[in-house]
């Protein structure tokens, strides 16, 4: 089965940036310890810093199923309803392996 790719924008309230980083920092290193995990990266838009995104990278759509009933998981759940200015952005991929190199496929 192919590798997803999951991008997840989260918009912060105000003022509350460093404790949903804070919030988020044990959600992340538990994910790093899932099977299935390849990749699970928290990041900070330059241009907003309100804004953090989640770049994922799972082996399988069974494995990002397995993450999302983790309750390591339930932290995000709590996070939305308590720091999240919007609803959260979600994005699920799967790769169209295009060009010849490395560069245009995630592999298998």
């Amino acid at each position: 089965m192919s590798q997803i790719l999951v991008v997840a924008t989260l918009k912060i309230q105000d003022g509350k940036v460093d404790d949903a980083i804070a919030q988020l920092t044990p959600l992340v290193e538990a994910t790093h310890q899932e099977e299935g995990c390849l990749s699970y990266v928290l990041h900070r838009d330059v241009n907003d810093p309100s804004t953090l995104v989640f770049v994922e990278r799972w082996e399988s759509q069974e494995a990002l199923t397995t993450h999302m009933q983790q309750p390591h998981m339930l932290k995000l759940l709590e996070l939305a309803g308590t720091m999240l200015a919007e609803p959260p952005q979600i994005t699920v991929c799967e790769p169209l392996a295009i060009g010849s190199s490395p560069k245009g496929s995630f592999g298998s």
